[in-house]
């Protein structure tokens, strides 16, 4: 089903949430080609954009396969958020600018950005204010429900959001100090959709096609975003969009299917990253992806000291291989 964040169309209620050190061009390649409706680039920080910083730069990379796509800016001052926002706006091919106002890790809050907000209705209103009158481009907020089970102001913030300008918001249904431990309260996601005139997209616990739909019947929402349960399972982004859509499962991957998934993973990330950073940085991926697969720790374990693509291709190569004589020899 089709909907719409400001001018921008996007073409079901499948959105991949914004993940430090994940959603960068080569996850959302892989993430668009098995059917997300929205990608989110992971969090840019305003300074980096404002000093230039090229390794900051070269993270608001977009190709131009994976529209609509939006890029996260955090900040902890109007002055350097309006400014991060203003270069995403005039200087990069991004859709939508999203305002990141959850990351509970303490080296954003201590910079009075990310889920610090969350205390404040008023300073949600004056910085989101700032940057949709400054900007083009729709505005959109990924927000938590509040600080801790004291402070939780999710419908105020949101309301605040959207009377600030907000195209969209989208809301984790934890606080900043569950982190990401405990339960979603989709109960707090309902009240903030039956508040909202503009699009909300609920995010938290969505690990199944069918927990999509249950978010989507029970809160109220108009998509949902899945965080966590991508990684290294991109399938499950395209078994949620069809199951949305037909109320039909599709098939699990084949073992092959999800090593080969793997391994282009991995060459875009050398792709984007280079020769050395690339196959360090898909370590932690590539976990996933073996994840729940029979006899795969000594390919992990292996995977962990390879050190260049083409070791890493083997090693996969070589799993696959294994697999294989095994599954013929139960024939």
């Amino acid at each position: 089903m089709e909907w719409k964040i400001g001018d921008v169309t996007i073409p079901n209620q499948v959105v991949v949430a914004p993940m430090a050190g994940v959603t960068n061009t080569a996850f959302r390649m892989i993430c668009k080609e098995f059917n997300a409706g929205l990608v989110v680039c992971e969090m840019i920080s305003d300074r980096g954009i404002m000093y230039n910083n090229q390794k900051t730069l070269d993270m608001i990379n977009v190709d131009a396969k994976e529209h609509p796509m939006s890029i996260q800016i955090f900040g902890g001052s109007k002055e350097t958020l309006v400014q991060g926002a203003k270069f995403i706006d005039q200087k990069t091919d991004a859709d939508i600018i999203d305002i990141n106002m959850g990351c509970p890790v303490n080296k954003v809050v201590k910079t009075d950005a990310g889920s610090k907000w969350l205390l404040d209705p008023n300073k949600v209103y004056e910085m989101v204010s700032a940057v949709t009158s400054a900007v083009n481009k729709p505005v959109t907020v990924k927000m938590r429900t509040g600080w801790d089970e004291d402070h939780i102001y999710a419908v105020e913030n949101a309301l605040m959001a959207e009377k600030a300008g907000a195209s969209a918001v989208a809301m984790h249904g934890r606080t900043r100090k569950q982190m990401y431990q405990g339960s979603a309260d989709w109960d707090v996601l309902k009240a903030v959709a039956d508040k909202l005139t503009i699009p909300f997209m609920g995010n938290g616990d969505v690990t199944t096609p069918q927990k999509a739909k249950e978010m989507l019947d029970y809160v109220g929402c108009d998509a949902v975003m899945i965080g966590r349960a991508a990684e290294g399972n991109p399938f499950m982004l395209k078994q949620t969009a069809y199951y949305l859509e037909t109320g039909e499962m599709l098939p699990e991957p084949s073992v092959e299917e999800t090593i080969k998934t793997a391994k282009e993973h991995l060459h875009r990330l050398v792709g984007i990253k280079g020769d050395f950073i690339g196959p360090r940085e898909f370590r932690g991926q590539a976990a996933y992806y073996l994840k729940g697969l029979r006899r795969s720790a000594r390919t992990k374990a292996a995977l962990n000291e390879a050190g260049t693509e083409q070791e890493m291709v083997d090693i996969f190569d070589d799993f696959l291989e294994k697999t294989a004589k095994r599954n013929a020899t139960r024939v």
